[in-house]
């Protein structure tokens, strides 16, 4: 065969060869890139089941997450005070918080131990105790107090006093206490349906929708004091524990909406815990394991629809070209503006201002005659002359020192601290916009803000605020906009306690 042959057949094999469909590479495939605004637990949890949820026939997915501050977490923060690491923002989860509960196990993040001495409880209404619970006092006797630390003992003593004041509860408040109990039970079995598998739980398209299916949105329409009354709570438990359970949890009176004011309750019961460390390590570990480009310091100020995508601009002159956007953080006090423009009702949110302060009580502000007589938590009734709604031991580091928490709803001046405490080391003040300012009958924006894929995870808050909600509402917005954008998604299988596996929940 002569030279100018070879040469044709090869070219014509070429030709052949290159006139055959080929197999795309990785980089022909055409990707998507999904922009969340916050690096919360809503954001970091959208992150988490987008990934999760994807199906393997699923384009390319870029994940951009901006977060306006310089640490990931959002609501949820510590504070370091002599040393020592506390929860400044959202501060427990409920032994039922699967997600958590997961997040947990998945990040391999410690459980925080409780405590074996409950704290003492003192209602306060500005002029005296009205209601006391006892605690398990120090002696100056060397010997006995070596002797209550001894682990059985201690254990016991606990059980005992634990024992004792769950008697003063009951003689105060009588079997209201069951209604409640059985009150908030009920809720929080309503709210486990939104942890079943896909053969059972549809994708919401809406926030009435989802509360309507799991059979809460009644909760929504009426205050929780109506709620509480038709139950047939005593006005005593009404007005004293559970108005001192709601100021604490959401710094609102028993008037907030009855889903909101259940989850305050079922949040002041037992088995609570947190993240050793921060609860705040469950967005960061969220973001880590979900392959996203993490913006720090870098505000979203715009959000425009233009064609087939979302142009995001933030304030540092950056632009960012999104396939899907979602807005994983509270719109009410900030000032995005977005085109064309969106409607949402108008929120007003709850302001609660923490201070920390590390110093000792005055007794004589309480009218008592001795530190140790003030009660570990104190907590008040709804009065608009008391100008704290709570106050709580941290930590005592000895006799004349401790940390405390204090939430109130108007900042706590210099003057009025030094009122309240004897001595003050250090202080610390932190205003959250921490929730929604509830009122039945609540109204819900959409969960999808312009009929498109521009998502709002903080929709789902005028239900409740939570660390928990914020992670069942991101979920059902992943599973929502792989529905939507890719026409396919990964259905979850339910969540239930014997799958978790984690020994600290063993109790679940």
């Amino acid at each position: 065969m002569s030279i100018s042959q070879t040469l044709l057949l090869l070219f014509f094999f070429t030709f052949l060869s290159l006139s055959q469909p080929q197999p795309q590479s990785p980089s022909d495939v055409p990707s998507t890139t999904v922009c969340i605004i916050g690096a919360g637990i809503g954001g970091s949890s959208v992150s988490h089941f987008l990934r999760k949820y994807s199906p393997d026939s699923t384009p390319f997915t870029k994940i951009l997450i901006f977060e306006r501050n310089p640490v990931v977490g959002g609501r949820m923060a510590t504070v370091t005070i002599a040393g020592d690491t506390f929860e400044a923002g959202a501060s427990i989860l409920h032994p039922k918080n699967l997600h958590a509960v997961n997040y947990t196990k998945l990040l391999n993040l410690k459980v925080k131990p409780p405590s074996l001495e409950s704290n003492s409880l003192g209602i306060w209404n500005g002029k005296k105790f009205v209601f006391k619970t006892v605690k398990i006092s120090s002696y100056d006797i060397a010997l006995i107090d070596r002797f209550l630390k001894l682990p059985f003992i201690e254990y016991l003593v606990s059980y005992i006093v634990s024992l004792y004041n769950s008697v003063l509860l009951l003689v105060r408040y009588g079997f209201s206490l069951l209604k409640m109990q059985n009150f908030v039970e009920s809720a929080v079995d309503k709210f486990s349906k939104y942890y079943e598998g896909d053969e059972s739980r549809p994708i919401f398209e809406s926030v009435d929708e989802m509360l309507k299916w799991s059979g809460l949105y009644n909760l929504t329409t009426r205050s929780l004091k109506d709620e509480l009354v038709d139950a047939g709570l005593s006005p005593l438990l009404i007005n004293e524990l559970i108005t001192v359970i709601t100021r604490i949890n959401y710094g609102q009176s028993v008037h907030m909406s009855g889903l909101a004011g259940a989850v305050s309750l079922a949040g002041s019961g037992g088995g609570l815990w947190s993240i050793e460390g921060g609860n705040w390590q469950m967005a960061a570990g969220l973001i880590n394991q979900s392959d996203v480009v993490l913006h720090l310091n870098e505000e979203i100020k715009s959000v425009a629809h233009v064609g087939d995508y979302y142009e995001l601009n933030s304030t540092k002159g950056n632009s960012y070209t999104c396939d899907v956007a979602v807005v994983a953080t509270p719109l009410d006090e900030l000032n995005i503006q977005f085109n064309p423009p969106i409607s949402i009702p108008e929120r007003k949110l709850q302001h609660t201002y923490t201070t920390f302060v590390r110093g000792l009580l005055d007794p004589v502000y309480f009218g008592l005659k001795a530190e140790s007589k003030i009660p570990e938590l104190v907590g008040t009734i709804e009065d608009p002359d008391l100008p704290f709604s709570s106050i709580s031991v941290l930590k005592k580091h000895n006799e004349k020192e401790s940390t405390y928490k204090i939430f109130s709803r108007q900042p706590m001046a210099d003057t009025l601290l030094d009122s309240i405490f004897s001595a003050r080391k250090e202080t610390i003040r932190i205003n959250w916009a921490a929730y929604p300012h509830y009122h039945a009958p609540e109204i819900f924006a959409p969960f999808i803000l312009d009929g498109r894929h521009l998502y709002y995870v903080n929709a789902f808050e005028n239900a409740a605020s939570t660390m928990e909600t914020s992670c069942v509402a991101a979920e059902n917005i992943a599973r929502l906009m792989l529905s939507r954008y890719f026409g396919q998604v990964i259905l979850p299988s339910s969540l239930t306690p014997s799958s978790q596996g984690e020994g600290e929940h063993s109790d679940l």
